[in-house]
């Protein structure tokens, strides 16, 4: 049977969704009880024990040999597995940023027709999916030229997790970085941008992030080498890509890493795509990488109900990188739906993860709902780690909970 064959043949049969994922066990580790090398010198050592006649000068340099043929074996088949460092990229075959496990929500699913698998952002070494625009920004930048450790001062205005995407990547290579953000901003968020070294400054509020970007804009005028990345429109976020029979799209690390990995962990059988707008990194690169893939996949951009931009009801800041045309429908999810949606993953999937996961979580639900879409695959993107939201109202309800906690 063909493969598109075989992939119908799978997304028929909802109900034996599961049981038909494959089950491969990793090879057992080549080494165990001391591994290969120890074994083949003590039965060298052995054999030799076993020759009582054999001169001692002889049995050493039996050894000697056997020991030097093992530590060869065991360099050439195994070699340590340890990164250079947090940013360590496609080097050497390991990639700390991206690579993230994808899973199958099970229990928050009642009543979906349709199969939910999430791939998990908030693994990410800084636990959100912006870790993956960080380091591509930075390292961009670099092969570029523009900037350099010890010489250039980074800028950027933020309203949290990119900045914190940012941070950990400058401070790994030795960047001074100045994050301009509304004072609206939770402590927790500047604490963890301090606590990699970045400058925090504040702007009006009421400005929102337009009054973050023109401080930013600001300070690289006044700042000798500074350089500024500009999340909504860097192209390191973004790239003009040719694809064929369609018009250009705007996608870069996400087209490159987060859209591939999705394609090659659901073996091509992932039918639709949901994640939140956002800054439009996310869902325009990997949105654009699976149409390519599959002309078919449907993408489902998910934004807030009470300040949505897209659909036209609240027009606000509309990032340049977004490819609108790109989105087959938005739906619009209430906070409140969000908060309880991620309260439910973590009590019953034992996912801690934040608003806006809970947010896609909600509208992957709706649409697996959807009797059209019996027997379809449908991927969400869970964007951070929950711990991040601890002071937001996500934990609310636990917050007098827990001031009340006595000792017993």
């Amino acid at each position: 049977m063909a493969v598109s064959g075989l992939l119908h043949h799978f997304h028929s049969f909802p109900s034996t969704h599961h049981l038909l994922r494959p089950a491969i066990r990793p090879p057992k580790f080549p080494f165990p009880n001391g591994g290969f090398p120890a074994r083949l010198a003590a039965n060298a050592e052995a054999k030799a024990k076993a020759k009582p006649k054999a001169k001692a000068k002889a049995k050493a340099k039996t050894k000697t040999a056997i020991t030097a043929t093992a530590a060869s074996v065991f360099e050439d088949t195994h070699t340590v597995n340890i990164a250079e460092d947090v940013t360590q990229g496609e080097q050497m075959g390991k990639r700390l940023i991206g690579r993230t496990p994808m899973i199958y929500l099970n229990k928050v699913t009642q009543g979906c027709v349709a199969n939910i698998a999430a791939k998990l952002e908030s693994m990410e070494p800084c636990r959100s999916v912006k870790d993956r625009i960080g380091y591509s920004m930075i390292s961009d930048a670099e092969e570029s030229g523009a900037i350099s450790p010890g010489r250039s001062i980074l800028v950027e205005p933020t309203s949290g997790n990119t900045g914190l995407g940012i941070a950990f990547v400058a401070a790994a290579k030795g960047y001074k970085l100045i994050v301009t953000m509304p004072a609206s901003m939770d402590i927790e968020r500047r604490i963890l941008l301090r606590a990699f070294g970045a400058e925090v400054v504040l702007t009006d509020p009421m400005k929102g992030m337009k009054g973050a970007v023109d401080k930013a804009e600001e300070i690289v005028q006044s700042k000798p080498n500074a350089y500024m990345f500009q999340q909504f429109d860097n192209i390191a976020n973004t790239k003009v890509v040719s694809v064929p029979s369609s018009p250009p799209c705007w996608a870069k690390i996400h087209f490159d890493t987060t859209g591939p990995e999705i394609w090659e962990d659901t073996v091509g059988s992932v039918d639709i795509f949901v994640a939140g707008i956002g800054t439009g990194g996310t869902i325009t690169g990997t949105g654009r990488y699976l149409k390519m893939m599959d002309r078919d996949i449907k993408v489902v951009g998910v934004e807030p109900a009470d300040r949505s931009v897209i659909s036209g009801d609240n027009p606000g800041y509309v990032p340049s990188i977004l490819d609108v045309k790109l989105l087959d429908e938005v739906l619009k999810i209430t906070n409140d739906e969000a908060v309880e949606m991620a309260r439910k993953l973590a009590l019953e999937e034992g996912l801690l993860v934040g608003i806006s996961s809970g947010a896609a979580a909600a509208a992957a639900v709706s649409i697996a709902k959807r009797p059209e879409n019996a027997g379809k695959l449908i991927v969400v993107v869970f964007p951070s780690f929950g711990e991040r939201y601890i002071p937001t109202v996500l934990f609310h309800s636990l917050h007098e909970e827990v001031r009340k906690m006595e000792h017993r």
